[in-house]
């Protein structure tokens, strides 16, 4: 008995193999937009459910929420605050959880149009981009808000009590949080123009006294705060990500 096996393209073809797109589907625009509109539309659903089981249970999201502000009291300066504060609290809580599906819904929109080289880069981007971004939740919750907190706390202790407002304090935590996590996409980026050869790991090298720059203003703009610590906190990671960044897109040979 003899076996045929499938013939592997030769070196000659290979970028032409890679930039294939497999099992390409003649679409008309309508069907773009109407499979575009059906994706929508299983993304809003998702969210809104996501938004309404986070309100159910976000009074201890916002007990959560409060642990780094220990020692500080709360209050409710306007009827209602605290109500649409939930609801401020419940709609971020309900994006963050209902982000995986709606990224599933992007990715299957997208994924006909591919081609086998970016369909390669897809599944590394996806996860990076998911870690990153969680990353950059946990590093402003357990890094950057207790020491913006503290430096706050301290500064006027002996001065003025420490009664903030509900709705001001959660406005500075949930923007600091999600701006850090879109801050920390930066290696993501680079590894994409890396990979595209758009950008090389010795041009981004290169460039790094205008990072530093970029990062300090990068700091002062994402941070609701104005103190000195938590924009050099932000700063050094900032740094760190882009370094890191140009040594992955150092790995992959670019």
């Amino acid at each position: 008995m003899t076996t045929t096996d499938t013939p592997k393209p030769s070196q000659p073809d290979q970028d032409t193999y890679l930039n294939e797109i497999p099992d390409e589907v003649e679409m008309s625009l309508f069907d773009h937009l109407e499979e575009l509109r059906m994706r929508i539309f299983y993304g809003l659903i998702a969210v809104v459910i996501g938004i309404i089981g986070c309100f159910i249970i976000v009074k201890p999201l916002v007990k959560w929420l409060q642990i780094p502000a220990q020692g500080v009291k709360f209050l409710q300066l306007a009827p209602g605050e605290f109500f649409f504060v939930s609801i401020k609290v419940a709609a971020y809580s309900g994006l963050l959880i209902s982000s995986p599906f709606i990224l599933y819904q992007i990715i299957q929109f997208v994924l006909p149009g591919l081609t086998r080289k970016e369909r390669g880069l897809l599944g590394p981007v996806v996860l990076g981009s998911s870690v990153l971004f969680f990353a950059g939740i946990g590093f402003a919750y357990w890094a950057l808000i207790p020491a913006a907190l503290n430096f706050f706390i301290n500064y006027g202790a002996d001065v003025v009590e420490q009664s903030w407002s509900i709705e001001r304090y959660f406005e500075f935590v949930l923007s600091l949080m999600f701006c850090v996590g879109i801050a920390f996409q930066i290696p993501i980026i680079q590894l994409i123009l890396g990979f595209l050869g758009i950008v090389s790991s010795e041009i981004m090298l290169k460039g790094w006294r205008f990072v530093i720059l970029a990062s300090v203003i990068l700091g002062a703009v994402l941070t609701p705060s104005t103190d000195p610590l938590t924009q050099s906190l932000l700063a050094g990671a900032v740094l760190a990500l882009y370094f890191g960044g140009i040594g992955m897109v150092k790995i992959i040979g670019k």
